[in-house]
């Protein structure tokens, strides 16, 4: 991926570490967010996007590896501070493996490089897990764009289920719409955060 990593800070949340970027055009990033999350963050905030691909479009791209793609964003008020901490759930399903897979990490705004300053979110996960981008298309769509990031099968023990899902020719880049967040919370597996989702 090609992109201009904006200075970062470095904050615990949960007891992991999560990245908030300074130097960005907080006018953009703001726009980026009210666009992201359909509204003004409160004291935290998700976006739902969903996408379940149909026979036709796997007919068109055979090299997908993919069949269908949950991700849930989160913007969290710092306890500590004047920051806002995001984080990202992501889900999905293999199109010839049985399971479910999910994966999970932090995020900060990112500056994307040769796009005429586009404000994207660069989200990476602990221990050189890799990452993804997510821009937003529209504000009803968000593009997911990825080359490498760890996964991990759900209900299974860390050390028997974690794996990588890798770029193929037809899984750079995933376009996923704004769903209810309902929708999104089967990958999550807080008991606090699943009631919050189901009460959106």
């Amino acid at each position: 991926m090609k992109y201009l990593w904006i200075v970062a800070t470095v904050a615990s949340l949960a007891g992991a570490n999560a990245c908030h970027a300074e130097g960005v055009d907080k006018a953009k990033a703001t726009t980026f967010d009210g666009q992201m999350f359909g509204s003004p963050l409160s004291q935290k905030t998700y976006a739902c996007f969903v996408r379940r691909y149909d026979a036709n479009h796997l007919a068109r791209h055979p090299k997908q590896k993919v069949s269908a793609m949950k991700l849930l964003v989160t913007a969290e008020d710092a306890p500590e501070g004047k920051t806002v901490n995001y984080s990202f759930r992501l889900g999905f399903k293999y199109r010839h493996r049985a399971g479910n897979f999910d994966s999970s990490g932090y995020c900060n705004h990112i500056v994307a490089e040769n796009t005429g300053g586009e404000i994207r979110l660069g989200c990476s996960i602990d221990c050189e897990g890799g990452g993804i981008e997510v821009a937003m298309k529209d504000d009803r769509s968000a593009l997911i764009r990825l080359e490498r990031i760890r996964i991990w099968e759900r209900d299974k023990a860390d050390d028997d289920a974690s794996n990588d899902l890798v770029a193929g020719a037809d899984d750079k880049i995933f376009r996923v719409d704004r769903a209810d967040l309902r929708e999104c919370a089967e990958p999550v597996t807080d008991r606090k955060e699943l009631a919050a989702l189901r009460r959106k």
